[in-house]
């Protein structure tokens, strides 16, 4: 019997009541998708063409012409950046992140700034915001286009902000004016209809997460039109050895567990039963309303837009003053119990999200919050 490898590491194990985060590992694997790893960490096989046979088995999937599997979300939107501004081109290839000469910038909305659109300068992009932050007109991103104009982020996500522009109406400006558009729909999974229309919006590249399908914390998807598809890959690592064209993409390494892993869990996830999985954690949603009921300074809600998310998470709002602690103490109690319990500072609530959670840590979570949250 094999130690455990984090006591072994000294690591204490948390529960994550944050969902599909990075810092807390992203996911956990299907015994499918773990099965599938092991198969392929027997045998060596080409990179290449493991990244091509696996591509098109999710290009197939989702209905794109192209697809090959980047490590992570935000690695997939680098390197389509990157060759949205380098095409096939290897002396341009060679050359990034240094875009001088080349056409650089990539247009957002400045509604639509996020966390992540340093996608754009990590390649040697130059970042143009089309816009305010009330919102954008589709005249106003046709007059930003130019001849630096290298093409155009959407933030998937922020479509729900107000005054921003649809990504069908963004699609239609951009390919009037030649300009290839590139989305962030890392988490746009679910309904399934949902997250094939993204694909099929007429968008050149479409990037995905696939720690959100059940795939592992380090694996994402990129795909779409073909041409795209192609100067986005000679952009990655395996280019780097294959054709020896010192791509900037060297460092964003996948080895053939991981690529293959991600094939069987977005088929596990375009087939299962969505509605069981969504009984499943409202059941548990259902765990943790009861335990807080008689709790008069607390306040729960299910929160959940069924045409566009994959997951439904619990509010608990709560008064500081008569708790007598600010939701950062709350927060900082529930990460120093044993074990320790993560969950998401939602503004004004506390956000907990129950779909990452082992079956047994569901009324661990309950108590856990009951003892933190009671007056007693």
């Amino acid at each position: 019997m094999n130690p455990d490898i984090y006591a072994e590491l000294g690591i204490q194990p948390v529960i994550n009541a944050m969902g599909n985060v990075t810092l807390l590992g992203g996911s956990t694997l299907s015994p499918a998708v773990e099965a599938a790893m092991e198969q392929a960490n027997r045998h060596f096989a080409p990179l290449e063409e493991v990244l091509d046979k696996s591509g098109q088995a999710i290009a197939r999937q989702l209905g794109a012409e192209s697809a090959f599997v980047t490590s992570g979300c935000f690695a997939a939107l680098v390197l389509g950046i990157a060759g949205i501004m380098t095409g096939n081109d290897p002396e341009k290839i060679a050359r990034l992140p240094d875009t001088a000469g080349m056409k650089n910038e990539i247009l957002l909305q400045k509604a639509m700034r996020y966390h992540y659109d340093r996608c754009i300068t990590v390649p040697g992009g130059r970042l143009v915001e089309v816009g305010n932050e009330q919102g954008t007109t589709a005249d106003q991103l046709a007059a930003a286009i130019g001849e630096q104009t290298a093409g155009v982020l959407y933030f998937a996500r922020g479509e729900t902000i107000p005054g921003v522009l649809s990504l069908a109406e963004v699609v239609r400006v951009a390919h009037e004016h030649g300009v290839p558009v590139i989305v962030d729909a890392a988490s746009e999974l679910y309904p399934i209809d949902h997250m094939l229309g993204r694909v099929a919006s007429g968008a050149d590249l479409v990037c995905f997460g696939a720690k959100y399908l059940g795939a592992q914390n380090s694996a994402g998807i990129l795909c779409g039109r073909a041409e795209w598809v192609r100067a986005a890959r000679l952009n990655n690592f395996v280019s780097y050895e294959s054709h020896r064209n010192r791509a900037m993409g060297r460092g964003y390494k996948l080895d053939r567990q991981e690529i293959v892993a991600v094939t069987v869990a977005l088929k596990e996830w375009l087939t299962m039963d969505h509605e069981e999985r969504l009984q499943r954690d409202a059941e548990r949603i259902e765990v943790v309303n009861r335990t807080l009921a008689d709790l008069s300074h607390v306040t729960t809600r299910t929160q959940w837009d069924a045409e566009r998310e994959p997951w439904m998470r619990l509010l608990i709002g709560i008064d500081p003053d008569k708790l007598g602690k600010s939701m950062e103490t709350v927060i900082a109690e529930m990460r120093s119990g044993n074990p320790p319990v993560w969950v998401r500072n939602d503004g004004k609530d506390l956000a907990i999200m129950v779909n990452m959670l082992q079956d047994d840590e569901v009324g661990v979570l309950a108590d856990r919050l009951r003892q933190v949250l009671s007056m007693e």
